[in-house]
């Protein structure tokens, strides 16, 4: 896949099929448009091409407001070339930018600059100043942008009950497997391990503390979960625990690792996170004997869950 920050090295595209969004965590409702998209393109012998717009809107029009993402841009990124788009063009989002009315959308970004042949929507996507941009106006006008449009329909839409709002809203209500169900994966996190108090050492159970440096990922809700854990390309069994440790009396939020059947040291080394389901919300202990039993159940626990996913 070629990613394009902007229009300026932006190359010819044969025949491009073209879908625009923010796209964020390409969940089930996502790929519905984009195998539309694919299969659009493999019957015109044409090439997939994603516009996203990054900062997401919402930042730009609502910073007192400031939204958790699901994926960062290179998540995002990752996602997509899986699915196999072959072209994805990221487009800076400013005030100025908002300010663009649909028809200078259509004739400025789809026709000139992309030569957009085929458009790909959802049923209740908007676009250009004031979200004036619609379905219909686009059929009315297609014929003299020289491009054809295609909707996908509000019932293949709504059949799917999946929103990024209601993924947010999972994630940070201890509800991960229903998160994980509208994505159609598991939830990620991916950071670079940092050092930490080392308590898990001293108790049996290492840990590496995972800071992400994208302060506007979504982080899930504290407790314990079972969890995948990708380094350097090889995926381990493992648990985390997300919260402010109440048993040893901090503050401050972390994101703690423990990586089963690994002895290694792994400052400073970039972890990909896969968040399988949760054990258990944060729970503080009369003591650390009592937290080190609870994390010999947690393991078993997670040993238990994640065999299968190991093996596929």
């Amino acid at each position: 896949m070629k990613v394009y920050h902007g229009f300026q090295a932006l190359e010819s595209i044969k025949y491009p099929v073209v879908t625009s969004g923010t796209f964020d965590g390409v969940h089930l409702g996502h790929k519905k448009i984009i195998k539309k998209l694919q299969q659009l393109a493999t019957t015109l012998d044409g090439e997939t091409v994603i516009i996203t717009f990054w900062p997401h809107p919402k930042y730009v029009l609502n910073p007192s407001n400031p939204l958790k993402l699901l994926t960062t841009f290179q998540e995002k990124s990752e996602l997509l070339e899986s699915l196999g788009i072959d072209h994805l063009i990221r487009i800076p989002f400013t005030r100025e930018f908002s300010q663009m009315s649909s028809e200078s959308f259509v004739e400025d970004i789809l026709v000139k600059k992309i030569g957009t042949r085929q458009l790909v929507i959802g049923y209740d996507h908007r676009f250009g100043k004031n979200r004036e941009g619609s379905f219909e106006y686009l059929q009315t006008n297609a014929a003299r942008y020289g491009f054809e449009v295609k909707e996908i329909a509000r019932k293949d839409v709504d059949r799917l009950a999946v929103s990024s709002t209601k993924i947010r809203e999972a994630i940070v209500n201890h509800k991960i497997h229903l998160a994980n169900k509208l994505l159609g994966r598991f939830y990620q996190l991916s950071g670079v391990v940092v050092k930490g108090q080392q308590l898990g050492r001293k108790i049996g159970f290492p840990t590496a503390t995972l800071e992400i440096a994208e302060t506007y990922k979504l982080i899930p809700s504290n407790g314990a979960y079972a969890v995948l854990v990708g380094i350097e390309g090889r995926k381990y069994a493992g648990m985390m625990n997300i919260g402010v440790r109440p048993t040893i009396g901090l503050a401050e939020k972390t994101i703690e690792v423990n990586v089963f059947d690994l002895d290694q040291n792994l400052y400073g080394m970039q972890l990909n996170v896969e968040v399988v389901k949760q054990l258990r919300p944060e729970s503080k202990f009369n003591d650390l004997k009592e937290l080190s039993s609870q994390l010999s159940r947690d393991r078993n626990q997670a040993q238990e869950i994640l065999i299968n996913h190991l093996q596929q």
